[in-house]
């Protein structure tokens, strides 16, 4: 699953299996990508969007985590008072992972 796509996106396909699937559910490196489609059909790659789950996906994805069987990458935490930091750092789109707000309780 990809989230991010942008100028590097190319080298994707090259690191998928021939046969591969490829699923995109965002952009936030940038919404135009190259594609030379020789590679598209000649490893037999199938893409597909990513918009619309059906209800248990969500709550199957918590369990995971909750399970330790998924751990989400974290590239950075900020403070809830921080949030014009942390809204700077992802308008970069320099980062890997997520940034995560701590809310406090």
């Amino acid at each position: 699953m990809d989230l991010r796509a942008g100028p590097q996106w190319p080298v994707l396909l090259d690191v998928i299996r021939p046969g591969g699937r490829y699923a995109v559910a965002g952009a936030i490196g940038g919404h135009i990508v190259g594609l030379d489609v020789r590679t598209l059909y000649l490893k037999d790659l199938s893409f597909f969007g990513c918009t619309v789950l059906v209800p248990e996906v969500f709550g199957n994805l918590v369990s995971q985590i909750e399970r330790g069987e998924i751990k989400p990458l974290v590239a950075e935490t900020y403070a809830l008072k921080d949030i014009a930091k942390a809204q700077e750092s992802f308008a970069r789109k320099g980062h890997a992972g997520k940034i995560v707000l701590e809310v406090p309780w």
